[in-house]
C-alpha cells in the first residue's frame, strides 16, 4: 500500500515535535516514533479501525494526546491529519474532500 501524508498533517506533526522538544529534549523525538510506529501498523492494519462519522479512520496515540486520521482511497493510505483530540479535533475534516 502506498502511503502519503497530506502536508498540513505534515506540519501538524512538525509543529508538535518542535513543541515538546522546546519543553523537554528528546520528547518531541518520542512522538516523532510513536507516530512512525503507528503509520505503520496502519499500513498492516488499515481496515481495522472503523469507519468514523465523516468517512475516515482513526488511530489514537497511546502516549501522547494525538490521533492519526486517514483515508484508504484504491490502494493509497492517505494521512489527513496528525490531530491534538482536545483541540479543535476535527478542524481538519474538509481535508478528505481534496482526495479523488
Amino acid at each position: 500500500m502506498k502511503k502519503i501524508i497530506l502536508q498540513q498533517a505534515f506540519e501538524e506533526l512538525n509543529d508538535a515535535i518542535a513543541y515538546y522538544e522546546e519543553h523537554q529534549a528528546g520528547l518531541g523525538l518520542r512522538l516523532k516514533d510513536e507516530v512512525d510506529q503507528h503509520v505503520n501498523w496502519i499500513l498492516g492494519n488499515s481496515t481495522v479501525p472503523q469507519i468514523r462519522r465523516g468517512g475516515y479512520r482513526r488511530v489514537n496515540l497511546k502516549i501522547f494526546p494525538y490521533y492519526i486520521a486517514y483515508i484508504i482511497r484504491k490502494d493509497t493510505l492517505w494521512i489527513l491529519a496528525v490531530a491534538h483530540g482536545h483541540r479543535k479535533p476535527e478542524c481538519w475534516i474538509k481535508r478528505k474532500n481534496e482526495i479523488s
